[in-house]
């Protein structure tokens, strides 16, 4: 039991935590596009998209 207190007080490594930050930072934000692109909740129907989210045009010929 002392072993296991000894490495959990360690710490995570510098690198494991920052590909964690890093992959919660890429979902959030192409989570967000998806959502601004998609079809609108009730109420937002009429809302703006920000600036900084891109278009994105679905393909010709292709039916979603």
């Amino acid at each position: 039991m002392a072993l296991l207190f000894a490495v959990a007080g360690e710490g995570l490594p510098f690198d494991f935590v920052l590909v964690y930050v890093v992959g919660f930072i890429a979902a959030v934000t192409i989570g967000s596009v998806a959502w601004y692109n998609s079809k609108r909740p009730a109420g937002w129907e009429n809302k703006e998209k920000p600036d900084f989210v891109p278009t994105v045009k679905p393909e010709e010929g292709k039916e979603g």
